[in-house]
């Protein structure tokens, strides 16, 4: 028997840096550009993922008889919640009032990006439902050597959701708002599709900003500039001052990520004033749709500014490129007016104790009937004349 038909076994990595971009890209695939290689090895090559942080890589990947990767899986040791956008701070607190230790603990997950995706990478070389129940295993597996209390793979797509189920994860319900392209060929030809009080707002926005003096921009990849990201971390790292605290990516990162294969699929828009820039979106594209990510503002808000580059240039951009859909992030009900529509979300969690984990199945199963109920009622109360977009 040859190497290549022995069973697959699992290396762990403290660094992406230690699998190969080609070999890991090729389990990623394209369509999401935040699992990328380039992506992730920006954020610990720049430092904003690291130890030091709290985000400690330790990814996986199944390997073959002759060391080639079959699939691979992004994951990282917390020692803190920050950073993740699926809150179990309730858990943390319960866990501790038992007199347990809930961190560290293992997450599944692009760093600081509320983005769906994949997260269980499967290369051509292996079955997908083989490959998916090794990565499972193995990140439980894990918890006991790394002394974890947990796994959370979160915001992963539905084959990854419902394989982590069948590996003993409890499954979380969540909801984020997406922009869907029904074949639009411009943007008033979506605003057709809106009720008439809908399309007036959006219209007084837009003229507002267009009234202001400002100028927008839309620079993709190598239209971007060293000073167009100085400009626009000054612009987030103030805005993270203001509203949380704490900027999680740094301006090493931008640096990495322009120097990239993946720094093409970055998307700027940026507001200018009088010279100055007071307002920058930061945003991926990717096979099929336009992420939304980062935004940054000046203290002295232009009206109606974060409206016009965060989602209605989004759409824009997604019309004219043909994307079946712009993804605009975690949170934010007033995204619903402008066309954005709630979208189911998943994670999933393994718990290693057994009466926390009894204690989050409840309020999970409480949790999902409250969700799906939510994300009706907020499609039925939309801005669309009709019904809702699929």
């Amino acid at each position: 028997m040859s190497n290549s038909d022995a069973a697959p076994s699992v290396t762990i990595h403290t660094a992406i840096a230690e699998i190969p971009a080609a070999a890991w890209n090729a389990c990623a695939g394209s369509a999401n550009p935040f699992v990328r290689h380039d992506f992730l090895d920006a954020l610990e090559q720049s430092g904003a993922v690291a130890a030091a942080t709290g985000w400690q890589p330790c990814h996986l990947a199944v390997r073959d008889g002759d060391g080639r990767v079959l699939a691979v899986a992004p994951l990282y040791l917390k020692s803190h919640s920050m950073g993740e956008y699926v809150f179990d701070h309730a858990w943390a607190e319960a866990s501790h009032r038992a007199g347990r230790r809930y961190y560290p603990k293992l997450q599944g997950a692009v760093p600081f990006t509320p983005v769906p995706g994949p997260r269980l990478l499967i290369g051509s070389g292996i079955a997908a439902d083989a490959a998916r129940r090794i990565l499972a295993q193995s990140m439980i597996a894990l918890t006991g050597q790394v002394e974890a209390s947990s796994v959370h793979v979160t915001f992963a797509e539905q084959d990854d959701a419902t394989a982590l189920a069948e590996a003993g994860f409890l499954i979380r319900l969540g909801w984020q708002y997406h922009w869907h392209n029904n074949g639009y060929d411009s943007f008033d030809a979506f605003l057709a599709a809106l009720s008439s009080r809908r399309r007036k707002a959006i219209r007084k926005e837009r003229d507002a900003v267009a009234a202001s003096g400002v100028t927008l921009s839309t620079l993709v990849g190598d239209d971007i500039k060293p000073h167009h990201w100085d400009s626009f971390h000054r612009l987030y790292q103030a805005t993270c001052n203001r509203k949380w605290g704490e900027a999680y990516l740094n301006r090493s990162f931008f640096e990495c990520l322009s120097g990239s294969a993946v720094g093409e699929q970055a998307v700027l828009i940026l507001a200018v004033d009088g010279g100055e820039a007071v307002g920058a979106a930061f945003n991926m594209v990717g096979d099929e749709c336009l992420f939304g990510r980062n935004w940054g503002g000046a203290a002295v808000e232009v009206p109606f500014l974060h409206f016009e580059a965060c989602y209605y240039r989004a759409i824009d951009f997604a019309i004219s490129h043909r994307l079946a859909r712009v993804e605009a992030g975690a949170q934010g009900e007033h995204k619903i007016a402008r066309g954005y529509l709630p979208t189911l979300t998943r994670s999933a969690h393994w718990i290693a104790a057994p009466d926390l984990r009894r204690a989050i199945s409840r309020f999970l199963d409480h949790e999902r009937a409250v969700v799906e109920r939510h994300i009706a009622e907020q499609c039925a109360d939309g801005p669309f004349r009709c019904s809702a977009p699929e």
